[in-house]
């Protein structure tokens, strides 16, 4: 009776909540991830993928948040899994949930909303992670310094790389068995094979093979665009308007003016160094994680160095 009378008061009640949600890493092929997720019928993805309902609007400065207006109205939030009512599972991959400590509580929001939410965590080799990190944020016009003074200016592009500082702050409200953690390479190496175990983590039809399985989403390129502050006019109201009275080699000319050409490989120059600089710290931090985690992780060549190659073969000897 108490039961009937509060979905009476409150219909959200009755609405399935998100029970799944892919925390990052960022620049860890979670976009891809999320896609093969949303391919499964058995399975509800968010549309937008980040729609970042636990983080606070003044934590994280993205239009995409001041557009979506998420902030404590679950009402809008639900709404975004409309086909969820006979969804085993119902997700979103919003990776600002995993940027401690730039953006905190998000560990203890989740748990208030669903205490017996699933996670799926994605890893990179951190040096890795941590200059596609970098060269993301040159792209979209919101970097200019080089990538040595940056990355260790800037705490946020190693705290992002530290996984167990990130996974310890949700260990504090939820057990690590709701978590499967994977890793970028792995999945990277052997698509098929990692979908199929995520599938099974999350007792859905393992053998489903989704449609877009060779896809990769967000790709790199070798020669990509750095957007300047004006970029962010291009999809603003007053440039939709604009551009429809305007012929189209006008609308591509304006664009020009406002993007530049980057060569990856001219950001790469400082590679070495970034590496050198952080291959102390970040081993230090990946093997607090092994210990948490009581697994290696030798396929991350670069954060390794020399030696990775004893690694994988120590690894190889143990199975």
């Amino acid at each position: 009776m108490c039961l009937q009378y509060w979905a009476q008061v409150n219909p959200l009640s009755t609405v399935p909540r998100p029970n799944l949600f892919i925390i990052g890493a960022m620049k860890a092929g979670t976009t891809s991830l999320h896609g093969y997720l949303n391919a499964h019928p058995d399975i509800v993805m968010s549309e937008p993928k980040e729609p970042c309902y636990f983080v606070h609007p003044q934590e994280l400065n993205w239009p995409q948040i001041e557009q979506l207006q998420l902030w404590q109205n679950e009402a809008k939030y639900l709404a975004l899994f409309p086909d969820a009512t006979e969804a085993k599972v119902i997700g979103e991959s919003s990776t600002p949930y995993a940027k401690f400590p730039a953006i905190g509580q998000i560990p203890e929001r989740i748990a208030r909303f669903n205490p017996e939410a699933r996670f799926i965590y994605v890893l990179r080799d951190p040096i890795e992670r941590t200059i596609s990190h970098y060269l993301h944020e040159v792209r979209r016009g919101n970097e200019h310094r080089d990538m040595v003074t940056a990355i260790s200016q800037n705490p946020l592009y190693t705290s992002v790389s530290d996984y167990d500082l990130q996974l310890r702050q949700y260990l504090n409200y939820f057990d690590l068995r709701q978590f499967l953690v994977l890793t970028f390479e792995a999945m990277t190496a052997d698509t098929p094979g990692t979908i199929a175990q995520v599938f099974e983590w999350l007792g859905v039809d393992s053998s489903f093979q989704p449609p877009n399985l060779t896809s990769k989403a967000h790709v790199t390129p070798k020669t990509f665009y750095q957007k300047g502050r004006l970029y962010r006019l291009r999809y603003s109201w007053p440039w939709n308007q604009i551009a429809e009275l305007l012929p189209n080699r006008v609308r591509k000319l304006g664009l020009k003016t406002l993007i530049r050409e980057v060569d990856r490989d001219a950001e790469l120059v400082h590679k070495q160094a970034v590496t050198d600089y952080l291959r102390p710290l970040q081993q230090s931090q990946v093997r607090r994680l092994s210990q948490l985690l009581n697994r290696e992780f030798p396929e991350w060549s670069v954060l390794w160095g020399p030696d990775a190659g004893a690694r994988r073969a120590l690894r190889s000897v143990g199975e």
